[in-house]
């Protein structure tokens, strides 16, 4: 009979762990900044000095373009949020990928409006 200690049975339990991870690895798909325009200051945002950042999420397909959009944070105004989410939504991506195979997934975009 062969006894194991407890050590070496969290050894076992983590590298069983990590290659089970290993073997479901995903990449999240990345944007292409070059493939479309960067936001326009909507101008109604610019005279009243409006700021701040906008968090989105773009669904991805396969083939790189965006199926679905929305905020996740808003940027405090609903003129710069409307705008970076048309804008980039016109973007092209990278696709995500899952166990190395191109995967429809969600990217999460932030973008800063700030006045020069």
């Amino acid at each position: 009979m062969i006894m194991k200690s407890p050590l070496s049975t969290l050894l076992c339990s983590l590298l069983f762990v990590a290659a089970s991870s290993a073997m479901a690895a995903e990449t999240a798909p990345v944007m292409d900044n070059k493939s479309c325009d960067s936001p326009k200051y909507p101008k109604a945002a610019l005279m009243n000095e409006e700021t701040g950042t906008v968090s989105m999420g773009f669904l991805v397909s396969t083939d790189g373009k965006v199926v679905e959009s929305k905020v996740e944070k808003s940027s405090g105004s609903k003129s710069l949020d409307k705008a970076a989410l048309t804008a980039l939504s016109l973007c092209k991506f990278k696709v995500g990928t899952k166990d190395g195979k191109p995967e429809q997934s969600w990217a999460k975009v932030d973008f800063v409006w700030k006045l020069e």
